[in-house]
């Protein structure tokens, strides 16, 4: 069942305006490059009188049609790309999950989508783990992203709050180092998630080198106590940065109004 927007899940018209978008690139080249040309080609077959002008016209028109069709592919392009973005934000809101990696690519490094695809043609046990694994792992990186900009804000609100005058400026002070402290450990936790992360990607990878068995993979993942779901740490720390910037937000706000005009 179809989830709206806000559900950070895709829903039916996200998928449709992706596949748009995917093919608008190169049918809108199509449409403003060729007809011109076309028509003048036809032009040129069935009157022989002015057939050199027709040609000039022809060539002329193509010209100039493919550099506007290009313009038009780039900016059909660019546009695919910021949605994109955009889409990835909403999706990662409440952790990465298997279904969406194929959203993240760009975020995957080369080796690992290399390793991926080397091991989804290989083992399906595997896949499935280095899938799951993967996705905790864009999971973690993200949370790591986001919570040092966050820290990176709370210190300038911090530098600001010298603005603000007795017992207001302590009790703002406190406030912002106690969402510093927490985002602090949401950082620490998620870099430690990435670390793990990657670790049992690279056991994926060198046990997906050595072709292992279906029995040996079993094993393998087994040793390496895979499960599916393990995100809970990416909810927390979304959590965590969602009520720091809240609270300080709201604190800022209250400064502001006691802020003499």
């Amino acid at each position: 069942m179809d989830t709206t927007p806000q559900s950070g899940k895709l829903s039916s018209s996200d998928r449709l305006t992706a596949a748009l978008l995917r093919t608008a690139p190169w049918l809108a080249f199509v449409i403003v490059a060729l007809p011109a040309p076309l028509y003048f080609l036809l032009r040129y077959f069935t009157s022989p009188e002015e057939a050199g002008v027709y040609m000039l016209l022809v060539l002329t028109s193509l010209a100039f049609g493919v550099v506007a069709g290009l313009f038009v592919a780039l900016l059909f392009f660019l546009y695919r790309k910021h949605w994109e973005k955009k889409m990835r934000e909403r999706l990662a809101a409440d952790g990465v999950t298997v279904s969406e990696l194929g959203w993240f690519r760009a975020e995957m490094k080369p080796a690992e989508r290399r390793a991926l695809k080397q091991i989804e043609g290989q083992n399906a046990l595997l896949a499935d783990a280095y899938r799951e694994t993967l996705a905790s792992r864009l999971t973690a990186t993200r949370v790591v992203k986001n919570s040092r900009r966050e820290m990176a804000m709370v210190g300038r609100r911090l530098q600001q709050s010298s603005q603000v005058a007795g017992a207001d400026r302590v009790r703002l002070e406190e406030e912002l180092r106690a969402d510093r402290s927490r985002l602090e450990r949401t950082t620490n936790e998620a870099v430690a998630h990435e670390a793990e992360a990657e670790t049992r990607l690279r056991l994926l990878e060198a046990a997906g080198s050595r072709h292992a068995s279906e029995a040996e993979t079993e094993i393998a993942l087994q040793r390496l106590g895979m499960m599916r779901g393990q995100t809970p740490y990416a909810l927390e720390a979304a959590r965590l940065e969602s009520e720091a910037r809240s609270q300080a937000d709201e604190i800022l706000r209250q400064r502001d109004r006691q802020l003499p005009e």
